[in-house]
């Protein structure tokens, strides 16, 4: 059992996180802006402690545990404008790039063991109006940010290997997909008759409940260092075969290694091997 921070624990991913480490017996204080309908009875199992993660002092009491949870050990850092369309570009990228550093430093200072937190599937060139220069993508492509949003989360896969290279606290930043939640998945019809609707992440997405296991995954694993995983489910969101769908919209892309029918054009390879991520859950088993 780990005493373990969630920033942005109200959110779409943190309700889900903190959920699932609260079932896998981890004691858990949600640190975000205002508390989740999960933690604002008095009687939640995981604590709620408000901040404004853009302040130093204000991140750095709450990373303590302050006198809710003393004794953190990691922090798993979602906090953040989640998207482009969610503020003017300096709002997002102020917002982001500020709240990641003064995590980051607030870890280093306090000695916590382990930062897992939220990068993005945008670092990889999203949306993809230029073709990407392969598929399935991975993590050795290029990174191209697209958006301020996306530029604030290169930046904190790089603020991650300085961090980690001055105190030898492992950082792991997961690029979640888009995140969908039970509910979301009646709108996947909507997707199939035109493949272009979708062609922005490569038809891609990640269940809630594979968020959390690549939290507790990247929280539990074997990792030194500063590294960055792609998070996304093992299909796509789409009924045709990817490779045709890599025909039609991205013709002269060339697509790699022993696809599945319906695999994810998003490679999640490193994710499988370094923290035994296992996304078993998919749309298809609702339809």
């Amino acid at each position: 059992m780990a005493r373990i921070a969630v920033t942005g624990g109200s959110g779409k991913a943190g309700r889900a996180v903190v959920r699932d480490l609260l079932e896998h017996g981890h004691q858990v204080l949600n640190v975000d802006r205002v508390p989740s309908a999960e933690s604002s009875t008095a009687d939640s199992p995981a604590p709620f402690l408000p901040a404004d993660l853009t302040d130093f002092g204000q991140t750095l009491e709450a990373l303590s545990g302050a006198e809710v949870l003393p004794g953190i050990q990691a922090v798993v850092h979602l906090a953040a404008i989640p998207s482009p369309v969610h503020a003017t570009p300096d709002t997002v990228f102020r917002a982001n790039v500020t709240s990641t550093h003064t995590v980051f430093a607030a870890a280093a200072r306090l000695g916590l063991e382990r930062v897992v937190w939220a990068s993005s599937e945008t670092t990889l060139g999203l949306p993809f109006d230029r073709p990407p220069d392969y598929a399935p993508i991975d993590e050795q492509a290029e990174l191209r940010p697209e958006t301020s949003y996306a530029l604030s989360k290169v930046l904190g896969e790089e603020m991650a290997r300085q961090f980690s290279r001055w105190t030898g606290i492992p950082f792991l930043g997961l690029r979640f997909s888009n995140i969908m939640e039970r509910d979301d998945y009646q709108r996947f019809p909507s997707f199939w008759d035109d493949p272009r609707l979708r062609k922005w992440n490569l038809w891609g997405y990640v269940d809630s409940s594979h968020v959390a296991q690549a939290v507790r995954c990247a929280l539990e694993a074997d990792v030194a260092g500063a590294e960055a995983f792609i998070i996304a489910a093992a299909d796509t969101v789409m009924r045709r075969p990817s490779r045709d769908l890599m025909a039609e919209v991205f013709p002269g892309v060339p697509v790699k290694g022993d696809l599945a029918e319906h695999g994810t054009l998003l490679g999640i390879g490193k994710a499988r091997h370094l923290l035994g991520y296992d996304p078993q859950f998919t749309w298809r088993s609702l339809f």
